[in-house]
């Protein structure tokens, strides 16, 4: 007994060293899409008052910041988890496996996972099937063969499939497999319901949730301006990537329809877009007063994420009013995630 006592003050002594007004400065970690925005808040964050320490944002993809949050509290490790999906409940027990306490969670607005293409590109139009088919690795239970599009979908053009998109780390890729792959398996494939509520999920997950690692799908990383430029340098290969990326590469690329909608601001402020997604921010309760300006700083996020504000200005989709305002009394009232919601 004696020995957990012990054990458990280690993270409050690690903590109490980052408390007061010498505190280090704010650290979040984690997903790609969520940085530029984090961003844009941490420099305003530090222009609104003389002698902040401007806050240090790592952008190392979804899956390996918030494993990053979650080895622990105090002042070696992050406050903050940018989330371009939301924690699984395997994550959320590893943080408290670790003593880390009670985490908020906050939805900073919505996104849509894109696909795109060069200006100069051949003006691809795809479903949710011919995406699933053209990179899954075993549609229909069955090695992937499809070299080239028309291979795919007789309507679409001979040109080889070339879908360049993030790390197996990248809640994006994540993301892409739960919306757009898992669908358009179901639509190819209907026999795989009954897969998924077998016994054995791997079998589902083999059919229709693997990404193929043969070359069609090249895994350029989680800098996605590394696939903007790929895009201009193969005019005939496709990008996934999040839709502010898309909104500040409006001269260079625009997006695939999928299903007959294009990713815009007002398809997927609507739901009408099938890639629609929150965002997410991931914050350690027990950080919020030991971290100087972290309170602060989340305050100022929530006035930056309205309509019409600094953040949607640079490609994030306000959420619904009615969101917006239940994620700024999170933040104001501290309110911790119930970890009942999650999977």
């Amino acid at each position: 007994m004696l020995g957990r006592l012990a054990l458990l003050a280690l993270p409050m002594l690690a903590l109490s060293a980052c408390d007061g007004s010498s505190s280090r400065e704010i650290r979040a970690v984690g997903s790609s899409t969520v940085y530029p925005f984090t961003t844009a808040v941490a420099e305003a964050f530090v222009n609104a008052k003389n002698g902040r320490k401007a806050p240090v944002i790592e952008s190392i993809g979804t899956g390996a910041g918030i494993k990053r949050f979650c080895e622990g509290v105090g002042s070696q490790f992050p406050d903050i988890a940018n989330a371009s999906r939301r924690i699984k409940r395997t994550e959320y027990d590893k943080c408290q496996a670790n003593h880390v306490g009670e985490i908020m969670e906050v939805v900073i607005g919505m996104d849509g996972i894109a696909l795109a293409e060069s200006n100069n590109g051949p003006k691809m139009s795809l479903t949710k099937k011919d995406i699933y088919l053209a990179v899954a690795a075993n549609p229909m239970g069955k090695p992937n063969t499809n070299k080239t599009w028309k291979d795919v979908n007789p309507a679409l053009p001979a040109i080889p499939i070339q879908v360049m998109g993030p790390p197996s780390t990248s809640g994006t890729r994540d993301a892409f497999v739960e919306l757009i792959l898992e669908p358009g398996c179901l639509e190819a494939f209907p026999e795989a319901k009954d897969l998924k509520t077998a016994s054995d999920p791997a079998q589902f997950d083999n059919a229709c949730r693997r990404i193929r690692d043969d070359g069609p799908y090249v895994d350029k990383g989680e800098n996605d301006n590394l696939i903007v430029q790929g895009l201009s340098q193969n005019p005939n290969a496709l990008g996934l990537f999040g839709y502010s990326y898309l909104e500040e590469n409006q001269g260079r690329v625009h997006g695939v329809p999928i299903d007959g909608v294009t990713p815009k601001y007002e398809t997927i402020a609507n739901g009408k877009y099938p890639g629609a997604r929150p965002l997410y921010l991931y914050v350690k309760k027990r950080h919020l007063k030991a971290v100087s300006g972290l309170q602060d700083f989340l305050a100022l996020y929530a006035t930056m994420w309205v309509h019409d504000g600094p953040l949607v200005k640079r490609g994030l989709i306000a959420s619904p009013q009615k969101l917006s305002n239940r994620m700024a009394e999170v933040i104001q009232l501290g309110l911790a995630l119930d970890p009942a919601e999650l999977h």
